[in-house]
C-alpha cells in the first residue's frame, strides 16, 4: 500500500507486507538527492521505526543507471557562488541540506529495525550515505561505488570518511584521494557492502524479503566476486601512509608500477586543498569513536568548503560548463599550508551539527517516564 508519496514524487514511500520501501525516483538524474527528498526519507524512517506493521526497510532506486549518484551539486554550486542570505555560510540553504542529510545518515546507521540497501549501479557520494550505513548492503555486477568529492573541490562526507578510514590497510586513502570506483567485490572487501546478488536475481531477493524475513532473502545471495583492489594492498599500503599528501604522491611515483603511477596522476588532477583536507579528515575519522563524531567533523569541513573557491570551480568544470579543466587555488599540493587545512576544522559554535552532544544529552537524561 502507499505511504505518503505520490506517483510523481522524487521519492516513493510504500509499505507492503511488513516492508517499508524507499524508492529514489529521479532516474534521469541517477536519483540524485534533493533537500526535499532527504526530508521525506527521514520523516518516513521516523514513522516506520515506531510502526509495528513495519519490520524492515528497503532502500532502492528507479532506473537502470544506479541507486544514487550523490546530492544535487548544481544547487550547491549556485548557493556557493552567490553566497546569498544572512549568516553565510552556516545559514545557507546548502548548510541546512547537509544538516538534514547527515542526521538522516546517522539515523540509518543506528536504526532500530533492519535496513536493506540495494546498491545497484552507480552509488556515489550521497548515494553511499543513504546505503552504506544500512544493516544489510547488497551489491551487484553493475555496482560502481565511489566517493568522488575531491574531483569537484569538496571532501568526502555523509559519513564517507568513517567508512574509508576503516577499510583494510590504506585502501580507503587510495579511494578517497584518487576517487577510484569500486566494483562489487571491491566494495565488499573494503567494508562498504556485505553481500552480492546478480541484478537478474534482485526481484526474487526483494520478494523473499516481503514474504519471509531478512534471513530468508539473504539465503539467495551469490558468492562475492574477487576484489582486484584488495589484491593491490602491498603497494597501496606502502604508498599511502603518513599525513602528507605530497609525500604520498612521491611514493606512488617512486613505486614505478603502472597502477601506482596512474594513482599519482589521478591525485594531481584533483583539488590540492581538497586532497590535503581529505587526508586530514581520514586520519581524524580513524581516531573517532563513532559515526556521529565523524559526521560532526564532516559538517565543519563541508561548511568551510562553501567558502572555498575550489568547490564552485570544481562543480563548474565537471558539471556546469563541463570543460573538465578546473583551475584550482592553490594549484599544487606543495602550496597547501597547514593553516589552509586547519581552517576547515574550526569549530562552528552554535552552528555545530551536534550529533554527539545530542547523543550525550540523551544518555545523561536516561529513559523518560
Amino acid at each position: 500500500m502507499s505511504d505518503t508519496a505520490t506517483e510523481n514524487s522524487d521519492v516513493l514511500l510504500t509499505v507492503d507486507r511488513g516492508v517499508g520501501t524507499v524508492t529514489l525516483n529521479r532516474p534521469r538524474a541517477i536519483n540524485a538527492l534533493s533537500h526535499a527528498m532527504v526530508r521525506d526519507i527521514d520523516a518516513a524512517l521516523v514513522r516506520w521505526e515506531d510502526d509495528p506493521s513495519v519490520r524492515a526497510v528497503l532502500i532502492t532506486g528507479n532506473g537502470e543507471r544506479g541507486l544514487c549518484a550523490g546530492g544535487d551539486i548544481v544547487a550547491i554550486h549556485d548557493d556557493a557562488k552567490t553566497k546569498a542570505g544572512e549568516n553565510w555560510p552556516t545559514g545557507s540553504a546548502t548548510a541546512q541540506f547537509w544538516r538534514d542529510e547527515y542526521v538522516m545518515n546517522s539515523r540509518i546507521n543506528r536504526y532500530g529495525k533492519p535496513i536493506v540497501a540495494l546498491m545497484d549501479g552507480a552509488v556515489m557520494g550521497g548515494g553511499v550515505g543513504i546505503s552504506a550505513h544500512a544493516t544489510v548492503r547488497i551489491v551487484t555486477e553493475k555496482s560502481k561505488v565511489a566517493m568522488p568529492e575531491v574531483g569537484i573541490g569538496f571532501v568526502p562526507d555523509v559519513g564517507g570518511t568513517y567508512l574509508l578510514a576503516r577499510t583494510p590497510g590504506e585502501i580507503g586513502t587510495h579511494l578517497a584521494l584518487t576517487t577510484a570506483r569500486m566494483t562489487a567485490g571491491d566494495a565488499v572487501a573494503a567494508g562498504f557492502a556485505d553481500h552480492y546478488v546478480p541484478t537478474e536475481d534482485l526481484p526474487a531477493f526483494v520478494e523473499a524479503l516481503h514474504t519471509g524475513t531478512v534471513d530468508t532473502a539473504l539465503s539467495l545471495v551469490s558468492p562475492v566476486p574477487e576484489s582486484a583492489l584488495a589484491a593491490q594492498r602491498e603497494w597501496i599500503d606502502a604508498a599511502y601512509t603518513g599525513d602528507d599528501a605530497a609525500s604520498i604522491v612521491a611514493r606512488l611515483r617512486a613505486d614505478g608500477r603502472d597502477e601506482a603511477v596512474a594513482a599519482a596522476d589521478a591525485i594531481e588532477t584533483k583539488s590540492p586543498t581538497s586532497v590535503a583536507v581529505t587526508l586530514r579528515s581520514l586520519r581524524r575519522a580513524a581516531a573517532a569513536s563513532s559515526l556521529d563524531e565523524v559526521l560532526d567533523d564532516e559538517y565543519r569541513v563541508s561548511i568551510a568548503c562553501l567558502d572555498s573557491p575550489d568547490l564552485v570551480e570544481g562543480i563548474r568544470a565537471q558539471v556546469v560548463d563541463k570543460d573538465r579543466q578546473p583551475r584550482w587555488t592553490p594549484a599544487h599540493l606543495d602550496d597547501v599550508t597547514t593553516s589552509d587545512v586547519d581552517r576547515f576544522f574550526a569549530p562552528l559554535g552554535d552552528a555545530e551539527l551536534g550529533l554527539t552532544s545530542a547523543a550525550a544529552d540523551s544518555v545523561s537524561k536516561g529513559p523518560q517516564s
